[in-house]
This record gives structure tokens, sequence and C-alpha cells, in this order.
């Protein structure tokens, strides 16, 4: 079953999965609502049963999948884009993640995987909620955002990307980000994000944050020096637009919203999207490395993925608050050595990396962006069976 989920009193848009066996929607039993949670809350949920000649979906575990932004929406983009059965053109799409998974999340998605896990763990050991909760796994997740802000420079002068002038032009717009965390100001500190975005958008011709290989327009780029509308402007630009491209928006505000016929006519798909970024502009940079810890404590399988090629959350970002966790185990995982993944679509290539201790485990996931469904979709589909212990 895959739920899509919006909430729209906290702004935050997530798709919840139960996926079983082979999934092929056209044959498969759906329902969808629009209901009322309480006052001044509202939630749409989409269920598809898959077909599956191995289990029932009551036997299957339930999986959570968190986009990113924030303001990127699962029911939009991550179920169309990346993971659903069908693609924004509506075929099948070949990657499916239409086998049992655990909780997967993406991007600023994986923050709220984190939170929300914690608390789903704190319910089933009380006992007010019964589940058998299996693992999170964290995809190039804004967990740490100060690490990822501080490592853009490096990473980007490793890769040709930066000379030294341009890495000391980033170097001190994220050092005053990183003055902006020590002191609280978070809301600054978001400020200070975008501008030292920009700052990497000027030296870099325009490398796209998602993905290095790539580069923004030209006009873009010209348009990143201009902040007169603050940096929600520049924030639209970067990272809201290409969640929303134009074929993905009339899917969804057309065939999509005529087919559910529950929406209603004041809501407009991908119409929140600057707000909800601006609601948690306050909560954007706070870090919840203290999150994964208390995961970790309470014996939660936690799984850290990352793209290679991704800039806005670097693996060397994700490596360095790896190394500030008091789990255990730490010590144990740092001195193993990680085992190489061929490439599922090119024989004696390597796909990706990964180590694995105890609860713990990090895929370092090669040629893939910000989105590895997306650019890696058979790797990705092979590490999710592996985390799910089908492989």
């Amino acid at each position: 079953i895959r739920v899509c989920v919006y909430l729209n009193e906290y702004n935050v848009t997530f798709v919840v999965l139960i996926i079983t066996g082979s999934c092929v929607p056209v044959q498969a039993k759906e329902s969808w609502g629009y209901v009322d949670v309480r006052d001044g809350a509202h939630m749409f949920w989409w269920l598809y049963y898959a077909n599956s000649s191995s289990a029932s979906y009551k036997d299957l575990p339930l999986v959570m999948w968190l986009q990113g932004g924030p303001g990127g929406s699962s029911c939009g983009f991550g179920n169309f884009e990346e993971i659903g059965p069908l693609d924004r053109d509506l075929k099948p799409r070949e990657t499916s993640w239409s086998t049992p998974f655990y909780i997967f999340s993406e991007s600023y998605g994986g923050k709220m995987a984190a939170a929300i896990s914690l608390e789903l763990t704190k319910a089933v050991q009380a006992g007010s909620i019964k589940c058998n909760f299996a693992g999170v796994a964290l995809g190039d997740s804004w967990i740490s955002p100060i690490d990822s802000v501080m490592t853009w420079g490096p990473y980007l002068y490793s890769t040709s990307l930066l000379d030294d002038n341009g890495l000391d032009e980033v170097t001190k717009a994220a050092k005053a980000v990183l003055e902006a965390v020590r002191q609280g100001q978070y809301q600054k500190a978001t400020d200070l994000w975008s501008i030292t975005e920009n700052v990497v958008e000027q030296n870099t011709n325009g490398v796209n944050f998602y993905n290095i290989l790539t580069q923004n327009s030209d006009e873009m780029v010209k348009t990143s020096s201009d902040q007169t509308n603050g940096f929600l402007s520049s924030l639209k630009r970067r990272h809201i637009r290409p969640l929303h491209r134009q074929s993905l928006s009339e899917l969804m505000n057309g065939p999509i919203r005529q087919k559910l016929g529950v929406i209603p006519k004041n809501v407009t798909w991908g119409g929140q999207a600057e707000a909800v970024f601006e609601s948690m502009a306050g909560d954007f940079m706070k870090p919840v490395v203290d999150i994964v810890d208390q995961l970790l404590a309470a014996g939660v399988n936690v799984t850290i993925y990352n793209g290679q090629l991704d800039l806005i959350v670097d693996t060397m970002g994700q490596e360095l608050w790896v190394k500030q966790l008091k789990w255990d185990g730490l010590q144990y995982f740092n001195k193993m050595k990680w085992t190489a993944l061929e490439d599922p679509q090119t024989q004696s290539q390597t796909g990706a990396f990964y180590k694995t201790y105890k609860n713990f485990a990090f895929y370092w996931i090669l040629k893939a962006g910000h989105m590895i469904p997306s650019d890696q979709g058979p790797m990705a589909l092979r590490m999710l069976k592996m985390v799910t212990q089908q492989e």
C-alpha cells in the first residue's frame, strides 16, 4: 500500500508507504480521502493495494517516505518522479520500490523521519502503539546542516569547481553561518545559508546543488546575485522549482486531481511550497544528531545513504556528523573497511560502498546526486533490498 499524506496545519508533506510484492497499479485496488483531523488541520491520504502472491499486506512492514525541501511533495515529486509505481508520464517505473521496505526518507525529510522514528519508538516502548518498527533510512538527509555548509568549499575545491579565491569566499560565508548557529540564531543562520549558496553559485558558474556534474543556466546564475526579494526568491529558484516542474504540476492539478475528486477547490498542489519553507525557516538549520543517537541507543536500525555527486547535503558533511555520534559502537564502525557493491546496470563496475556494524549502516552511492532513486534507481533498489534483509 502507498499512502500519500498531506498535513497543512504544520505545512508538512509526506508519503507513507506499505509495499507488497510486485505492484501493478492498474490492476490493484486503491482508495483515498481528504479528512479533517481537527480544526485547521486536514489530511489527504492515498493507498495503492499492491498485488502479491507471497503475503498479505497485513503481514508486511509499514514504511514512511518523507520528501525534502521543506516544501517538496511526497505525493507528487516523491511518488511520480522517484519511487512510485508510475512515472510522470503515468508509465510503469522499471525500478519502482514495489518490494517490502522500512522507513525511507530524503533530504529535509530525513530530519523529520528521525524525529518521527524517535516518537514512534517511545510510543512502542510505552505500549501506546503496537508496531513492529524495523528501522529508518536517512538519504542525503539534513541531519547536521552546518556540517554540510562547512564542507561545501572543500568538496567543491577537491572536485576542481572552486579555485583558491573561490574557496576563501565560500569559507568566509560559511563561517558566518556557523557563528549564527553557535549563537542559536537559527532564522539568521537560514538567511546566511542562502547567501552562502549565492556565493557558491557565483564562484562555480552556477553549479547545481543537487548534482555537481550539472549546472544552472547563465540567467539563473545572474539572478542569484539579486537579493532584493530576500532569501525566499533564491530558495524558490533553487529548491522548490526543481520539485515542481510544470509537467508534474499539470499532472497533479489535472488528471490526478480529477481522479481523486476530493481535493478542496481552494487547495492547489504545490501552492503551499514557499509558505512551508518560510514557516520552517527557524527550524531549518537546527541539527538533530542527538535524535539519531537516541535511535541507535534504543536499538533502532539506522541506515545513512548518500549520493557521491550531491552538494546540498554532501557526503563529507554526513561523515562529519556521524563522527560526532556518542553511540557506543562508533569506534568499531570507524575501524571497519567498507565493502564494494557492483553496479546492477554495469558488470565489473562499482555502484556503491557500504559499512554496517550492529544496528548502524552507511551506504556511499556512486554516480548519484541528491535524488538517488532518480539518478541510480537500480542501485537504490539493491540497497533497499539489503537494508530490508532481502539480499
